[in-house]
């Protein structure tokens, strides 16, 4: 049978064999604190790709050593981090899928050691440590280590590069009237607000010649906050710029209620692919075949992006085949084991 979320999907030289994406998931498991790629992630990604997941998404990576989440994050902002990479570019592609990366960098939300920055001197919580508003030059530095991890990236040999500006990280705080109080040329209306992202993704470029993601928190569900209106607007200057697709999460730039049901986001990604008229990845509790063929056949995204169901279950894609009545070559090494008795659980 012919399904939508078995179909190829190209995106600039690039073919996906299937649009089932692994959403990056930080691991939090460098136990050297030194960024560099552990077993752990040696054993986990490749996983997936025996799975069948059309494009695995290596978890937030952090450009520099203060802009980790925590002490046990993936790191690209040495040379020392491209050895690692590569391998796991290496293992993924023998598998049969593709891999990209989310390049990173915390901001505010930053729980390491060093003094961390953000747009404005606001804490993300009254006990977490209050950062250091960015200078011209701290800003400036940041991009340029965007800029530097892009480079890295494609030497490493990943097939996509997603830029992080979701979820109250550095680039998030930065379009968000929420975090973002400056009076220059970084703050102060939208456009301004913009101009981080719209400088971090030209960096990336000068590096980047490849398929460019950018995930995006499209509601900050606040109503003084940036909507899903917001980001049309962005997403199409986001276009204009050459960025590829639009990863549509929400929330997390300030402390907020929200509401989660199956396929919450899926609006989301509906209303910036329809409406700014560029691909779009949905993601947030979608979790059978069916679910995301609906809103592929819909038209409602163009990528289905996992997270915590791949945790669940590596084999999802076999699952959801199974489910639409898509004949999915199982691996030869596991041929016998899921001829018979399949899937039972």
């Amino acid at each position: 049978m012919a399904t939508k979320l078995f179909s190829p999907y190209t995106v600039g030289d690039l073919t996906l064999k299937n649009r089932i994406v692994m959403s990056p998931m930080c691991m939090y498991s460098c136990t050297n604190e030194d960024g560099k790629v552990m077993d752990w992630h040696r054993i986990h990604y490749p996983a997936r790709a025996v799975g069948q997941v059309g494009l695995i998404v290596v978890e937030a990576t952090a450009v520099s050593p203060e802009g980790r989440i925590s002490n046990y994050d993936l790191g690209i902002w040495s040379d020392e981090h491209i050895e690692g990479l590569k391998e796991l570019v290496r293992l993924v592609h023998n598998q049969g899928s593709h891999i990209g990366i989310q390049i990173a960098h915390a901001g505010r939300k930053a729980e390491v050691d060093d003094e961390i920055i953000a747009p404005s001197a606001i804490p993300f919580q009254e006990h977490m440590k209050t950062p250091k508003e960015a200078t011209l030059d701290d800003i400036k530095r940041t991009i340029s280590a965007f800029q530097q991890a892009a480079r890295r990236a494609k030497e490493a040999g990943f097939d996509v590069i997603e830029i992080h500006a979701a979820h109250g990280y550095l680039i998030n705080e930065f379009l968000s009237p929420l975090t973002n109080k400056r009076t220059d040329e970084f703050g102060g209306n939208e456009e301004n607000r913009y101009r981080f992202l719209k400088e971090t993704i030209e960096a990336v470029k000068q590096e980047w010649d490849g398929p460019l993601f950018v995930r995006i928190s499209a509601s900050d569900y606040d109503e003084n906050g940036n909507t899903p209106e917001t980001y049309i607007k962005y997403a199409k200057l986001m276009k204009e710029q050459g960025v590829d697709l639009i990863d549509c999460s929400s929330g997390a730039v300030v402390p907020a209620r929200i509401p989660v049901y199956p396929g919450y986001q899926v609006a989301f990604a509906d209303q910036i692919r329809n409406e700014a008229n560029i691909a779009t990845g949905a993601v947030g509790i979608i979790t059978t075949g069916s679910q995301a063929e609906e809103i592929l056949r819909n038209y409602r995204a163009d990528l289905i992006f996992l997270g915590r169901e791949l945790l669940r279950n590596p084999y999802w894609p076999h699952y959801a085949a199974r489910e639409l009545g898509y004949d999915l070559k199982a691996p030869t090494q596991y041929e016998r084991g899921w001829r018979v008795n399949r899937f039972r659980r």
